[in-house]
């Protein structure tokens, strides 16, 4: 059912995620930005029919701000659950030990985690419909087309990767024999509650580089795939820890490049 689920989100993400355009499936350009590129791009495209970008207020609808927060959540999902199975399925294995029966606590456990991810994808949403707004992010593939902004935003995600607050969290998800043994409640509740702590700290392992789909492109299909990859590399391969310093230092060098060229 796992599986069901992700390629179920992965494929309502190649249709379009209901946003009405079609997603990108083009390499990104991590450094796409030239010189003499304005910060502000003049229009922007959405259902064919170009929005000045004066006018991005009205447009952003509350349904229009909801449909935006049902993309990122199945984003989310699509991105976060290949890495996060392996401890869901390890909780579903020590619940029929304890005795309880597997489909409720795993599905309260599943629930909790991606609880998580939908309130994390209702702030990114909204954030996006700011971004918008200011003129940071425009085009189809909904992409930062300013130079300062897509500059912090590598810097921002670089940092965090060498820092200790990533390294805190990081261990916790590649470690979920160690994370049940520490955390572990029986019962549903409980397993909402380990599922929300779960959750907490994969968020807190990967909130930045999420935003590093506003400098590749929000629906850039293979931009999604490599952070997808990125993520599962991290938190499964047993040098997930140096993958994670590998890909801030270049964040880093990307983000220098952006505020030096």
């Amino acid at each position: 059912m796992l599986a069901v689920l992700t390629l179920l989100a992965w494929a309502w993400l190649s249709l379009g995620a209901g946003m009405g355009m079609a997603p990108g499936l083009s390499l990104p350009a991590l450094l796409p930005h030239h010189a003499g590129q304005p910060a502000v791009m003049p229009a922007m495209e959405m259902g064919g029919m170009p929005i000045p970008s004066h006018d991005l207020a009205p447009w952003w609808t509350a349904s229009r701000l909801l449909l935006t927060f049902s993309m990122w959540w199945v984003m989310m999902v699509a991105m976060m659950l290949p890495s996060a199975a392996p401890m869901i399925l390890l909780y579903a294995r020590t619940a029929v030990a304890g005795g309880v029966t597997v489909s409720p606590a795993t599905g309260s456990f599943l629930s909790g985690y991606l609880l998580v991810w939908g309130l994390f994808s209702f702030a990114v949403a909204a954030l996006q419909m700011l971004l918008e707004h200011a003129g940071l992010l425009a085009g189809m593939d909904m992409v930062s087309v300013s130079r300062p902004f897509s500059a912090a935003v590598l810097a921002a995600a670089g940092l965090y990767q060498l820092s200790p607050v990533k390294e805190v969290c990081l261990r916790h998800c590649r470690n979920p024999a160690q994370f049940l043994a520490l955390h572990y409640r029986a019962g549903r509740r409980g397993a909402l509650q380990m599922g929300l702590r779960h959750g907490a700290f994969c968020a807190g392992c990967c909130w930045l580089l999420m935003a590093l789909l506003f400098v590749g492109g929000v629906m850039n299909l293979v931009w999604i795939a490599f952070l997808t990859l990125l993520v599962a590399a991290e938190k499964m391969l047993p040098v997930g820890r140096w993958i994670a310093v590998a890909g801030g230092i270049l964040c880093l060098v990307g983000s220098g490049y952006l505020f030096l060229a």
